[in-house]
């Protein structure tokens, strides 16, 4: 359903963010999926010029749907390390989780509480930062996902789709 609204909005297929955010809002017209969108056209970016090429796109989904666990788990961590140091933040997991609640809407049910996504946060901290020092690694990232089997499960999830 996206590749179709891609190529529609699209036809030379090329988009920049703001059509990505105006394709990606009409899959959550309950919330508000513009901050998510933009962290999202940032990981298809990957050579950072402001636009998205169809090959980009397709590559992109390929990974996440038929990719390796390892390559799955590195297009994760390019999401969220926002400023692409090699390093998540307790802030880039915090502005990635607004983002996501926001696109969720505010009438989800049961009502999600307002300290959600920090806690949410917190929690991924706890079982992400091995060593403690407040930012994970790729290394750290990999190795806490490959022990987490509801995160290995989910990464399988798509590849009898397709």
């Amino acid at each position: 359903m996206f590749i179709s609204l891609f190529l529609q909005e699209c036809p030379s297929g090329i988009v920049n963010e703001e059509t990505f955010k105006d394709i990606y809002a009409q899959f959550f017209p309950q919330g508000d999926a513009s901050n998510y969108a933009h962290f999202l056209f940032n990981a298809f970016d990957t050579d950072h010029d402001g636009s998205v090429s169809f090959e980009d796109f397709v590559m992109g989904l390929s990974t996440l749907l038929r990719g390796t666990i390892q390559e799955k788990l590195n297009w994760a961590f390019n999401l969220y390390d926002i400023n692409k140091d090699g390093y998540i933040t307790k802030e880039e997991m915090l502005d990635i989780m607004k983002a996501i609640y926001d696109m969720m809407g505010k009438c989800t049910y049961p009502v999600v509480r307002e300290d959600a996504p920090k806690q949410h946060v917190e929690n991924f901290f706890q079982k992400m930062d091995i060593n403690k020092d407040g930012v994970v690694t790729i290394e750290e990232f990999i190795e806490s996902c490959q022990k987490d089997e509801n995160i290995m499960c989910s990464m399988q999830l798509f590849e009898n789709v397709i």
